[in-house]
Parts: structure tokens; sequence; C-alpha cells
């Protein structure tokens, strides 16, 4: 077991959509090794915004755990929505129940839990995972703008946390036809939290300008998790930050864009 990462069992692994699947861990007891259910006892720790490395697999190839964020902590267990992108993720989605993976954290600096007003919540595709536990956390009133590609998914786990929930999809199956930042009216809102691809969470932040804060989580690929290694730095006004350890959730303001 790499160092600082404790083992886990899976409760359940399914897929929800098309390259989606829903994680949840139980982690197994220090000295018995069996499973801990109780929420006391668990170990899981982590903020809305916050992620965990995962890795579910003892060969040194794929060298790199990967990056998930926390989808949700309840019932001693914790949950993870994740994409299917590459070797390491097709892996952890053919462990079944029973099996066993590693994992690190929390890891990062999650959102601001003690804002306050009326809250927009958007976010694009794999994005809507750390959103879930936001809205699960916030005390306050939030609306929830959800983009996909085509297939709509965990909405209702959403529904009883928030007042209004808007929904787009890029074929129109689904909710308004097109982009999730086409129907949203920032004028309604006090301020924004967003996640998912960079190039929509741009178009937020150029709606919002001199309207209303954004607080932004990136989504940039993480080789260590911990700010060792600088691979997933970016710009800022106040100059280079490490997404895995000054984020990954950054206010609008200070991240520089290409755009």
């Amino acid at each position: 077991m790499k160092e600082g990462y404790r083992k886990a069992v899976i409760h359940s692994n399914i897929q929800i959509a098309t390259n989606i699947y829903e994680l949840k861990l139980s982690l197994c007891h220090p000295e018995t090794d069996s499973i801990n259910l109780t929420l006391q006892e668990s170990g899981f720790k982590g903020k809305p915004g916050q992620f965990y490395m995962l890795r579910g697999w003892e060969a040194l190839d794929p060298f790199l755990s990967r990056p998930i964020s926390i989808c949700d902590i309840s019932h001693g267990m914790i949950t993870f929505l994740y994409e299917v992108r590459g070797k390491g993720t097709h892996i952890i989605s053919k462990l079944k129940p029973g099996d066993a993976l590693e994992l690190l954290g929390p890891l990062g600096n999650g959102f601001d839990l003690s804002l306050e007003g009326t809250i927009a919540i958007i976010s694009g595709g794999i994005g809507i995972a750390p959103m879930i536990y936001l809205t699960k956390e916030l005390n306050a009133n939030v609306d929830f703008y959800c983009g996909f590609r085509n297939e709509v998914y965990y909405i209702d786990e959403i529904k009883k946390y928030v007042n209004n929930i808007f929904i787009s999809t890029e074929d129109g199956s689904f909710g308004h036809k097109g982009f999730i930042t086409e129907i949203f009216k920032p004028e309604k809102y006090d301020m924004v939290f967003t996640c998912g691809p960079l190039p929509m969470m741009e178009v937020v932040l150029k709606i919002c300008k001199d309207k209303l804060p954004v607080y932004m989580s990136m989504e940039n690929r993480m080789a260590c998790g911990i700010g060792a290694c600088l691979g997933c730095t970016i710009e800022t006004i106040s100059g280079m930050k490490r997404v895995c350890k000054e984020g990954p959730v950054f206010s609008g303001e200070e991240v520089v864009l290409n755009g």
C-alpha cells in the first residue's frame, strides 16, 4: 500500500449512464479488517469541493492514482461519481462489491459553506459530482443548473435540497436544447458556484463579470494530489497556484483565463 493511503471496500459500483459510474466505499477497520458501517467510526471526512486520490490496482501501470471529487459522505460510506476516461478509471469501473482499493484524502480546499444569500449552482457533465454534496451542506436558497451532453443522471438526488432545477442537453433529449449557460439568469442571484468543462466556466465568468461573485472548482489533471509535483498549476492574478493544494476551488476573480 502506498504511504498515507488507506484501504477501503467497495459497497457498490454501478453504471448510471454511458461511462458514468457511482462508487460507494466503506473503510476497513485497521485492526479487524472488517467493514465499519457507522458514520462516527467510518473515518471518511471532507468538505464539498475536496477530493480523494483513488487506486484500484497494485501494478505500476497505470502509475498515477486518480483524483475524484467527493459526491457524498453519509451512512458510514463515501460516494464518488466518476467518468471512465482512461486506463485507471476503466480498471476501477470493473471492480465489484467486496473488492478493495486504496484512497488518500480528503485533499485540497473546498467551497466556503458560510456564504449566504441566493445561490446558483452551475454544473456541466461530470462536474455535477462535487456539487451534489454542496447542495446538501449549504444553508442557503439554491437553484441548480445542470448541463449534460445527452443522458441526464442523478437529478433525483438533488431535488430535495434545492428550490429549482434547470436542465439542458446538447441534443435536446431533455430540458433546454443547448448549453446550460444559455438559460442562466445572473440577476436572480447573489453568487454562483460552478464546476464543469473550462469553456463552460469561462462563459459563466463572462456572464457574471461585474455583477456577482463566482466560485469555481477546477478539474485539472493531477499527478500527486498533495502539491509536490506542480503538475496541476494554473495562472492566477497572484501567481501560479496548484489546483490540488490551493484549490480545487478558486474565486473567479483570481483565475487568469486564456480566453
